[in-house]
């Protein structure tokens, strides 16, 4: 490069030519070093088995905060905290970025009796419901795996293999839910039941048993070899219906209910203590009186603790020191 640099001062003419020769070299350089950035960012292992277990917890109208109703964290109870399980697989082209697809499966519940508010115990309503929820989630890796020299030579010191990974993640999902409540020791299905007047005249369209959710989480991961880690992730999932608990509205007129459903549909419609002996009863313009809170949707929280496995090892194609 100095020869060519020597031989250009020596002929002026051939200064423009260099200089153009050099910008095309830059550009060049420019335009590649992302590609350049991205292999060396590539991992060894791009695909992971995932498994893991952990609790649940309801986010809605039922049990909750020592409260009137609140909503997300203020309204956790840890009285509500039921299992889950999960299974799972992770593809990650890069060090920042992954793509996982999961299978969750838990117990939501909730029980006005586990609060003190006085409103909320008188209403005494609770259920129980499973939760299956299948999702696909893009994972940030914001502290991500940094890379080690493949070849260790005497007295070269290589880096570091960071021992820990944090990511934030988030997708779309599907679940199924079927709230249910016991009576005289036997659980019935609520959403049978119509414990609303759902599908009634005068009542609210029938729900279904699934649903979208959007999940939001935030997960660590320790890295124990090149196979295996180990990690936690704390999920909130925003849904989009307000029936999880079977309950969102007001209450339904006790004769029709009975007339349609029976005995036993009026008694978890309205399972109330008489603390409050006026609060069902139908408003003075003939309404039925509040028993849950429209105005926001159900949602829950994963808490998981997880084991992953690597797969697939990357093909190298050149040596890295």
């Amino acid at each position: 490069m100095l020869k060519k640099i020597l031989f250009c001062f020596h002929n002026p003419n051939l200064i423009p030519i260099f200089v153009s020769i050099m910008k095309v070299k830059f550009l060049l350089l420019l335009l590649l070093l992302p590609l350049f950035y991205f292999a060396q960012s590539k991992i060894r292992y791009k695909y992971e088995l995932l498994g893991g277990i952990g609790t649940t917890n309801f986010l809605g109208d039922l049990g909750g905060a020592n409260q009137v109703g609140t909503h997300f964290l203020r309204d956790y109870d840890f009285k509500a905290t039921r299992p889950l399980i999960s299974v799972g697989g992770r593809y990650r082209p890069h060090r920042k970025f992954a793509f996982k697809a999961m299978l969750e499966m838990g117990i939501v519940a909730g029980k006005d009796s586990y609060t003190k508010d006085i409103y909320r115990q008188n209403r005494n309503l609770s259920f129980s419901s499973p939760i299956i929820e299948l999702s696909a989630q893009a994972e940030y890796y914001f502290i991500g795996e940094n890379r080690t020299n493949l070849y260790r030579i005497s007295g070269v010191k290589g880096k570091k293999k960071r021992k820990y990974t944090m990511y934030a993640a988030t997708g779309i999902g599907v679940f199924f839910y079927s709230p249910s409540a016991k009576y005289d020791g036997k659980r019935y299905s609520l959403r049978k039941l119509h414990t609303e007047g759902q599908g009634l005249e005068g009542g609210p369209k029938q729900y279904s048993n699934f649903n979208i959710c959007i999940p939001i989480a935030l997960g660590y991961n320790y890295i124990i070899d090149s196979r295996w880690s180990i990690g936690a992730e704390l999920g909130f999932r925003k849904t989009f219906t307000d029936y999880i608990d079977d309950v969102s509205g007001t209450y339904y007129d006790k004769a029709l209910l009975k007339q349609n459903y029976g005995d036993i549909a009026v008694a978890l419609a309205d399972p109330s203590l008489d603390l409050l002996p006026t609060a069902t009863m139908p408003n003075g313009d003939g309404s039925g009186a509040q028993r849950g809170e429209t105005k926001h949707k159900d949602s829950y929280m994963f808490l998981e603790f997880n084991v992953n496995y690597k797969l697939t090892k990357k093909t190298r194609t050149r040596s890295k020191f």
